[in-house]
Formats: structure tokens, C-alpha cells, sequence
């Protein structure tokens, strides 16, 4: 590994450029900075939404056409990880009216009544929802989240540059094959679930002996590892910083558009399942603002829109039904059943289990 290794902070590229989001990545300081030229819609609310979400997640026009129809404007921040999410709003919300958690934090900030019940008679496209992601284990009957994706972590790979298909995640996690040339994503719990998948373990109730090996496995292919990378492995690999990368579906997905000699797989051993979704987080300044914003991302056209840009596999079936063929039958944005029959979602198992993998892995990024 470079000798002057830090883990990065998120450098991905943004397709959000010039589409109606040139606030995203400002400090939330100046988004709020224009609070006292902001209109008063008819709900009695400013005309205005903070969005604080993950990069290249919306499509090209959504935040303007949402202003077309509602004329509320958005202003969004970047987050790039669940970590930095969840630390953002734990001393207290500075002004967010909508946030795009994972399925796990989505549990961790209920428990921490961080985010508002919704309003479900204000979200009336919820039956838009596939049957699948209607009721899910981390948030029963949809009291507090809107599904807005669902993804698979798998390998994104440089084909001309890979000996074969790289369908186990030894390449990423315990060889020196392509030493100097793997990305590993840095999020504490996707790591440690990851590395117990890997030694042949479920991603949920891992052993302590069994975390402590896969500390153990991490810290003997640091040397090996290039970068612990903060959600931006797709432009690494597109870029030729590396060539075989632990990344989500979508985004290699994204780059597999842009450069052929790409690709990815889900490796044999299984993989870890995520959905990330829209919450309210509590002290929202705007809540109808934020219901009326949920309810227009889960309508079928809207929802294409966005598809069609990030190609995350989508939980909306009315999207679904508006999305071309090369969107459905893709195997990376839909990987196949026995595929995806090897795959689970994690659980949120408590606040105790949480600060074990954070100390996890700050020990193996200090070894």
C-alpha cells in the first residue's frame, strides 16, 4: 500500500453539475444562508427543501422538474458514507428536511429517534412500492422510510487487465495477485459483514472470534490494498488508478457505459444486500415540503428518470414498467436468481455492535 496512505474523502464524480443541484457539496451554512429570500408556498412552509443524499443519485433533471411542479427548490449536500450521515445529524439536525440512509442506519436512527413517522396519506404513490421492499424487516409497514434503491456489493474489475472473472472476493480481501491495483470499500460495517461472508459466515450475529479474523485477514492484505475508498471505486477504476475494486452494482454499472473493457460480478461466496431510503429526520424544518418531495420520487415517471441515470435496480414498479430492456435484463443492475439466492440483507444489532466494527476497523487502518 502507498506509504502515505489516508483514507480518501469522496471524490466522485457528479453528474449533478449544471441539473439543478449546483448547491451540492457547499457547507450546509450556505444552503440555509438563503432562508430570508425564500417564498412561503401554500402549506405555510418556505419553497424550499435540503436534500442531504449520496452523489450521482438523481437523475438529470429531478431537482428542477420537482421545482416545476412544486416550486420548491432543493438544495442538496453529499454525504459519503452512512457514517459521516449518521454523525452530521447526531448532535442535532442543522436543517435537513429529507435524508437517503441505508437499510441498517435507517434501524440505528429509529432507535435513536432520529427520524420522523411518516405521514403515509401524504405519500400516496407508496403503491407504487414493489410487494418485496413493502414491508421489510428494518422498518415494518413503512412507518419511517420510502424505499429509493436497492443494491448488491460485489467486484468491478478491468477485464483486459484480470485473469478470468474474479468471482471471489479473495482477490479483493486475501491475495497478492493484483497487489498495489485493489480498492476496498472503507464502510466499517460492509468491511467486517463482507470479510465474515468471505470465511463462509452469515452478515448477521458474526462471531467476535470471527471479527477478529477478518481484522486479522484485513490487516495482512493492507500491503496489497491501494486505497480504502469512500464509495468513489468506480472512478478509480475507470480512471486506471486500480483494477479490481469492491463496489456497489449501480455505480460500475454507470462506468461500464463509459468503458467497455470494465465489469463485475457477485462473488460465489455471496454478498451483502442494501436499500437505501428516504427518511424524515426529526427537527425537519419543512416536513409537508419533505412528503410532497417522497411522494414525487416514488411516481413512475419520476422514478424512471432517476433509473435511468444512476442504473440502480429499482424498488418501484411503475419505473420498472417504464424502463428500456437493456435497464431490466442487465445481470449487473439485476443479477440473476441463484445469484442473488447467495446474497442477505445485515441487521442493525445495537449500538454496542456498532462500536466494535468502528474500533474494528480503526485498528486496521492504524496497523
Amino acid at each position: 500500500m502507498d506509504p502515505g496512505f489516508r483514507p480518501r474523502a469522496s471524490s466522485r464524480r457528479s453528474l449533478l453539475a449544471g441539473l439543478g443541484a449546483a448547491a451540492a457539496g457547499l457547507s450546509f451554512g450556505a444552503l440555509e444562508g438563503c432562508a430570508a429570500k425564500a417564498r412561503i408556498g401554500p402549506n405555510g412552509e418556505e419553497q424550499r427543501l435540503n436534500l442531504y443524499n449520496w452523489d450521482t443519485y438523481t437523475g438529470k433533471t429531478t431537482l428542477a422538474d420537482f421545482k416545476t411542479a412544486t416550486g420548491i427548490e432543493v438544495k442538496m449536500s453529499l454525504f459519503a458514507t452512512n457514517d459521516e450521515l449518521f454523525a452530521k445529524l447526531k448532535a442535532g439536525n442543522p436543517g435537513f428536511d429529507v435524508i437517503v440512509p441505508s437499510n441498517e442506519y435507517v434501524t440505528r436512527f429509529r432507535i435513536a429517534d432520529m427520524i420522523e413517522p411518516l405521514d403515509l396519506a401524504k405519500i400516496p404513490n407508496r403503491t407504487n412500492i414493489l410487494p418485496a421492499f413493502r414491508n421489510p424487516p428494518f422498518d415494518p409497514g413503512r412507518r419511517y422510510s420510502m424505499p429509493y434503491t436497492w443494491l448488491v456489493l460485489g467486484i468491478g474489475y478491468r477485464k483486459s487487465k484480470i485473469d478470468g472473472v474474479p468471482d471471489s472476493w479473495k482477490w479483493v480481501m486475501d491475495s497478492d495477485r493484483y497487489k498495489g491495483r485493489i480498492g476496498v470499500f472503507s464502510e466499517a460495517d460492509d468491511m467486517i459483514e463482507l470479510g465474515a461472508k468471505y470465511l463462509g459466515y452469515s452478515v448477521r450475529h458474526i462471531p467476535p472470534a470471527v471479527i477478529d479474523r477478518v481484522a486479522q485477514m484485513y490487516i495482512r492484505q493492507k500491503p496489497n490494498i491501494k486505497i480504502f475508498h469512500h464509495d468513489e471505486g468506480q472512478d478509480l477504476l475507470l480512471s486506471g488508478d486500480i483494477d479490481i475494486v469492491m463496489e456497489y452494482n449501480g455505480d460500475i454499472a454507470q462506468v461500464m457505459l463509459e468503458d467497455p473493457d470494465l465489469d463485475f460480478v457477485v462473488p460465489r461466496e455471496g454478498s451483502l444486500l442494501n436499500s437505501d431510503c428516504l427518511c424524515i429526520p426529526k427537527g425537519a424544518p419543512r416536513p409537508d415540503n419533505a412528503h410532497q418531495f417522497i411522494n414525487f420520487i416514488l411516481d413512475g415517471r419520476n422514478g424512471a428518470q432517476i433509473y435511468q441515470t444512476i442504473k440502480y435496480p429499482t424498488p418501484n414498479a411503475a419505473a420498472l414498467a417504464l424502463m428500456p430492456s437493456d435497464y431490466r435484463d442487465s445481470r449487473v443492475i439485476f443479477p440473476p436468481p441463484e445469484v442473488m439466492a447467495r446474497c442477505e440483507y445485515a441487521d442493525f444489532e445495537g449500538l454496542d455492535r456498532a462500536h466494535l466494527f468502528d474500533e474494528t476497523v480503526t485498528r486496521i487502518f492504524a496497523a
